[in-house]
């Protein structure tokens, strides 16, 4: 009798899913194999992919090695010239520009490692990006495709002549072919579209598939003229109080004052809850702050009661939280349906140690809301230029930064630089302080602030780049408006960019996410 066969040692597994840090190494490897004489990714470019639009980078991995991968971006494609570069569509490989709004999905490249071709890795790729496609609804795929046979035949026809007998299958190039038989159509040839692609004469072949599941009727793809946004920032007054409902009232006030406006956030500044030790006993001030954290979920429950009753989404200043024995200074974003995400405070001021014992956090987070996405920075954190760019990259156009200075100096110090990091990132950002006194309160002793809301400075901004200001050093608020959509094309085509001319092949930021 036979032994039944144990069909295990047969098989191979190939996989197709998404791009991680571990594959760097294999993919550039791979890369000088599939282009020896052109430029390879750096770990810059793949760690900047898959931080920005991880769900867009593809590899095929068969029996745990790389044999081929993919990467792309979402753009709106009517935003660029017919004639555009590989370097203009990908912000020089680093996709900094990719949007999550825009309707077509741009390939940047497919590479299938030379040992393991004509086994179909190429069109698994390509299927994962139709999938793609359909899943995010996307109108459909355009990529610039190389003509690497074209070299040979340059003698004897124009780049349109070579292109109608691939396309009719007169002459065979293995790029143009494979599109044409994976269902691109073609669009129109841009020459000096890759400046080392030698073997296409610069030639690229701008080809297209249409998505034909695609929706137009899903409303975030409804094109906007404008998008308003309105921000109430809160210069809140450190005022004795006896109670927590005291606390509530003010907060419920302020609350009430941002929803009559039809604000979108009302933004609260940082620790403004040492206020409720204006009522306790204890004058020590690590041990004060350890009786404050009792009040973290009175504190949350609040503002989540405040967002949804006043249908505002709420940057809740930010509260000392004890977790697991140490005290962080958390900022809280309360959104008006109920939900809840939090920052904690990264650079931890001389300050703050000393007195307070209070511990750094470790992630740069940004926020999607119903206006888009958000980040938090408290205070110190926006005085560190690499937070504000990290947020930006990943999708932030409003920064809020929560904070508390004590003198003008100080406050300045805050100022210049939240000013600073809307200018270098082409992005709005919004302060909220403390002012008033509390003479019950060790470490709180004076306050100084001008709360604001700042924009980048072009013609398209406010003048001298302030949306609205409060005055210095009183109990006030101040309301304002900002536009997404003036934003997102003074990114494209304001007088500076300085998004896209940054130069990344001198200095880039490596984010170490824990």
């Amino acid at each position: 009798m036979s032994k039944k066969i144990d069909v295990s040692k047969f098989e191979k597994k190939m996989i197709i899913r998404n791009i991680k840090a571990a594959d760097f190494d294999a993919i550039i490897e791979m890369q000088k194999l599939c282009f020896p004489n052109m430029e390879q990714w750096k770990r810059d470019h793949l760690q900047s992919h898959i931080d920005i639009f991880p769900e867009g980078q593809f590899c095929v991995e068969y029996d745990g090695e790389i044999i081929g991968s993919c990467s792309s971006l979402i753009i709106n494609f009517d935003e660029y010239d017919d004639q555009h570069t590989w370097d203009e569509i990908t912000d020089n490989g680093y996709i900094t520009n990719h949007d999550y709004e825009g309707y077509n999905l741009y390939g940047i490249e497919v590479m299938v490692h030379p040992d393991y071709r004509r086994m179909k890795i190429g069109h698994r790729l390509y299927e994962a990006r139709k999938d793609l496609a359909r899943e995010l609804n996307l109108k459909s795929i355009i990529i610039g495709g190389r003509i690497p046979n074209y070299f040979k035949h340059a003698k004897e026809m124009t780049p349109r002549r070579y292109v109608e007998q691939v396309t009719m299958h007169n002459i065979y190039d293995p790029v143009l072919t494979f599109q044409v038989m994976n269902g691109f159509t073609l669009k129109r040839i841009n020459p000096n579209y890759l400046e080392d692609d030698r073997a296409s004469l610069r030639y690229a072949t701008l080809m297209e598939w249409n998505n034909i599941d695609y929706r137009p009727t899903v409303p975030k793809r409804q094109f906007k003229t404008s998008f308003p946004v309105r921000i109430t920032t809160i210069q809140y007054a450190m005022k004795k109080i006896s109670s927590f409902e005291d606390f509530a009232i003010q907060c419920e006030y302020y609350t009430d004052v941002a929803a009559s406006y039809h604000s979108d956030f009302a933004v609260f500044p940082e620790i403004f809850t040492l206020q409720l030790l204006s009522f306790l006993p204890e004058k020590s001030p690590s041990l004060a702050i350890r009786r404050l954290t009792e009040f973290t979920e009175d504190y949350i429950e609040l503002f989540t009661n405040l967002a949804v009753k006043y249908n505002v989404n709420i940057i809740g200043g930010s509260h000392f939280v004890e977790e697991e024995g140490e005290i962080f200074n958390i900022a809280y974003l309360f959104r008006r349906d109920g939900t809840i995400e939090k920052q904690y405070k990264l650079h931890i001021t001389p300050n703050e140690r000393k007195f307070w014992g209070i511990s750094g956090g470790d992630n740069v987070n940004v926020f999607d809301t119903d206006c888009g996405k958000i980040a938090i920075q408290i205070c110190y954190d926006i005085e560190f230029p690499e937070l504000a760019r990290i947020a930006v990259d990943q999708g932030a156009n409003i920064i809020f930064t929560p904070f508390c200075t004590d003198d003008r100096q100080g406050y300045l110090r805050v100022r210049y630089c939240s000013q600073a990091r809307a200018i270098e990132n082409q992005v709005y950002t919004v302060l909220s302080g403390t002012v008033g006194n509390l003479t019950d309160v060790e470490n709180m002793d004076i306050q100084y602030a001008q709360s604001g809301i700042f924009s980048p400075s072009d013609f398209t901004f406010a003048r001298d780049g302030v949306v609205g200001e409060c005055q210095a050093n009183i109990e006030t608020v101040v309301v304002g408006d900002v536009d997404l959509e003036i934003l997102r094309r003074n990114r494209r085509a304001g007088s500076v960019n300085q998004l896209r001319d940054r130069r990344h092949d001198i200095y880039t930021i490596n984010y170490k996410q824990k």
